[in-house]
């Protein structure tokens, strides 16, 4: 049964994905990248806490997660802890890289 003006999903037209947002002008690529896809949270914020220290103080460390959590918990990560959070990409397999700059 359908109501009058409601489609169902498969009638609309396939939509295009939209492209992955570029890095920020003059962003400097990471030192260390850490894969976290397939872990849920907390164990992406884990891994960064303990590989943190393994790269110099200013320099860019990448979370790479699929969890739906770490859109929430990396930024707060990075308050809490006094890192700066530098920017997050979309991946093209799923997923997102979030880039954090070592603050201390």
């Amino acid at each position: 049964m359908r109501f009058r003006g409601r489609s169902r999903k498969d009638d609309a037209p396939p939509q295009a994905a939209p492209p992955p947002p570029a890095a920020p002008p003059g962003a400097a690529p990471p030192v260390l990248v850490i894969d976290a896809l397939g872990r849920k949270c907390p164990i992406p914020i884990i891994m960064l806490a303990e590989r943190i220290r393994e790269i110099p103080v200013g320099q860019i460390v990448a979370v790479l997660a699929d969890d739906p959590a770490a859109h929430t918990d990396v930024p707060a990560w990075c308050r809490m802890k006094s890192q700066e959070f530098v920017w997050e990409e979309t991946l093209p397999h799923g997923g997102w890289g979030f880039h954090i700059r070592r603050s201390y």
